[in-house]
């Protein structure tokens, strides 16, 4: 496709990005910002901005809703003059491009998606909007598994890896502007450098992230969406023995139920998912297991999904996200039968996050008196302690610490401390 910002003339104009969905639509976020820069923009917060580009969502239809109903709102203040430009960008761009332009007449540029090579290795400073002392570092793009639930293989195509050379680069160019913690993601890591080959999923994936160790001293590394089919002994090898990688593992399971499993296009079982947990514990001293599960999928019984809390019970996830099922057009399980009701789906989603809140607070509660390094993020606003994370909590999705000190802390400081006391889904500490 073309370019997604096309020619559009950002000479000397206040731009800024309202960055919507995932931690890779962050990154793009990042590169469209990077490349407005490069033509003469002026960054700036939203607040004060000219030109708005807008980087949607259309994971789900949760996304897609909030999706339009942030570009409606930009478009009102362009008609009050608020601002000059609004572009709209990304994955519903993207998808649904047609429709937006006849819909919303007033959309100055309707984009897409970040290019497969152009804009990640622009040279100068980086663009974050991530607080400067994290970020997240996209290794490839797209997705070559087929679930039947999932549009983003229809929306970004096919895995495609970046280049070892370039991803370091821009390791080592984050390091230099204070970041000590890189989370590095993609749709699927596990798949990096696999593309079109017959490489053993994972090899690649252990073979970069050994370089970025070598290329930096980032003190915090954290590997971010793996893929359960392909989380191997090499992987497993890599987190234990690595000890700048946060004992941290993000395995979205979806389901537990081996017929749920098959019909979503899931080519793993209960018993694989089973091992593969127990050999994670066992590898990863003071693992945190983050999974994410999804609840109403066509046909889910209610005996299999009381299969699935049963098991989220027994297993005792540290962390765990759950979506509802949301039918997505173009997808094998959008015409499925046995479509559940949207009131099941939302109790039984209700049930699932009821039942991971107790077992979040139990699993904290037996770290009281800990002790552990915490990466400080901010001062509250009454100034009487500090907002931190373990090693345990990424950015965003997860837990905080909320922290005393005697002594002054700057955001991204690494500090010890032994914490004093937990709550459902953060913790407190003080330093040491």
């Amino acid at each position: 496709m073309n370019d997604p910002l096309g020619d559009f003339d950002f000479r000397g104009k206040k731009t800024a990005i309202v960055s919507l969905g995932c931690a890779r639509n962050t990154v793009d976020s990042q590169v469209f910002l990077r490349e407005a820069r490069r033509r003469g923009a002026v960054i700036c917060p939203p607040e004060d901005a000219r030109v708005v580009m807008i980087n949607t969502c259309g994971f789900t239809r949760e996304a897609k809703e909030e999706s339009l109903g942030v570009i409606a709102e930009w478009l009102d203040h362009k008609k009050k003059r608020k601002v000059e430009n609004v572009l709209v960008l990304g994955c519903l761009a993207q998808r649904y491009r047609k429709d937006i332009r006849e819909g919303y007449k007033d959309i100055d540029v309707v984009g897409g998606l970040v290019q497969e090579a152009d804009g990640r290795d622009l040279g100068g400073s980086p663009v974050l909007l991530t607080p400067r002392h994290y970020a997240y570092l996209k290794i490839s793009e797209g997705c070559d598994n087929r679930c039947a639930y999932c549009a983003i293989p229809l929306i970004k195509g096919r895995s495609k890896s970046r280049s070892e050379a370039e991803i370091i680069a821009e390791a080592v160019r984050l390091e230099r502007c204070g970041v000590r913690e890189l989370n590095i993601v993609g749709q699927d890591i596990t798949l990096y450098g696999c593309d079109g080959r017959t490489l053993r999923p994972g090899l690649p994936l252990v073979g970069l992230v050994e370089k970025i160790l070598r290329a930096t001293s980032i003190p915090w590394i954290r590997l971010m969406y793996l893929h359960p089919q392909r989380v191997g002994e090499d992987v497993m090898d890599l987190l234990g023995r690595q000890k700048r990688l946060c004992p941290y593992v993000d395995l979205p399971l979806q389901h537990i139920n081996d017929r749920i499993l098959k019909h979503m296009g899931r080519p793993t079982t209960r018993r694989d998912i089973v091992r593969l947990i127990s050999g994670l514990r066992k590898k990863v001293a003071s693992l945190a297991l983050r999974t994410t599960f999804i609840v109403g999928f066509p046909g889910e019984t209610k005996k299999e999904f009381r299969e699935l809390l049963e098991f989220v019970r027994e297993t005792r996830f540290d962390k765990l996200g759950a979506f509802m099922f949301s039918r997505e057009e173009g997808t094998r399980a959008y015409a499925c039968r046995g479509q559940v009701p949207q009131k099941e789906k939302q109790r039984r989603y209700h049930d699932l996050m009821e039942m991971q809140k107790g077992i979040s607070l139990s699993l904290l509660e037996k770290k009281i008196g800990m002790t552990t390094q915490v990466l400080v993020e901010e001062t509250t606003r009454d100034r009487r302690m500090y907002l931190a994370r373990t090693p345990w909590d990424a950015p965003e999705v997860d837990g905080l610490m909320y922290l005393t000190s005697s002594r002054k802390l700057e955001p991204g400081q690494i500090v010890e401390c032994r914490i004093t006391d937990a709550f459902e889904y953060d913790l407190a500490g003080e330093t040491l």
